[in-house]
């Protein structure tokens, strides 16, 4: 068992602007994060690992498997009205940005569901900025954003997926961890996602042992 904190989750209102999202700060709170943090692999190359792919300690293991249970999927179902019941999950972990990343994007038709969770500390360079997710309100300008979201202090991000769900960051090179929950259209879809991470996974690993 994990502590999150599901009562900020169903209080925190469903704004519409640019598109229905929920931002919960301190969704993991300050002493489980701690720990959780503890427990991550350092992670050196960007890209998106599969939880398969990397060794977690017991919080961290204990923090995805709660990401994937179901108490987290009927409450984001209940906030977003919507039935996720049978919709399969992908989670994986990031932990390194450069200045490949951030580019303003819509997720991947094969996700219903978006769910951010950023387990980063304070920082200068989030103050001023950069890695803040932004949720924009076109495609074409990364400076025309309604919400930005520093990636720190155990946040949650969730937003149904759609067309016009443009969301990106300006650059940041370094650590910036972060967990990517999606529920998926269909089993299929999720299990192509998945083995297109691992591939990537794959890759590093090799490129790294070289």
């Amino acid at each position: 068992m994990i502590d999150l904190d599901y009562a900020a989750l169903r209080a925190t209102p469903v704004t519409a602007e640019p598109f229905r999202h929920v931002v919960v700060p301190n969704f993991v709170p300050p002493e489980t994060l701690q720990a959780v943090v503890a427990d991550l692999p350092a992670l050196d190359k960007r890209g998106s690992f599969p939880l398969d792919a990397l060794t977690l300690g017991p919080h961290a293991q204990a923090l995805m498997e709660e990401m994937e249970g179901p108490r987290l999927r009927d409450t984001i179902a209940e906030r977003f009205e919507l039935d996720l019941k049978d919709a399969p999950t992908m989670v994986t972990l990031r932990g390194w940005t450069n200045e490949r990343d951030g580019c303003v994007h819509v997720d991947s038709t094969a996700k219903r569901v978006t769910v951010l969770l950023y387990l980063n500390p304070a920082a200068d360079a989030w103050s001023e900025h950069e890695g803040c997710l932004r949720l924009l309100r076109s495609p074409d300008d990364l400076e025309d954003y309604a919400v930005e979201v520093p990636p720190v202090n155990g946040t949650l991000l969730v937003f149904p997926n759609g067309p016009t769900t443009w969301h990106g960051h300006r650059r940041f090179t370094g650590r910036r961890y972060s967990v990517q929950l999606n529920y998926m259209t269909t089993d299929a879809k999720a299990r192509s996602e998945l083995r297109r991470h691992r591939l990537s996974a794959f890759v590093k690993r090799l490129t790294r042992a070289a």
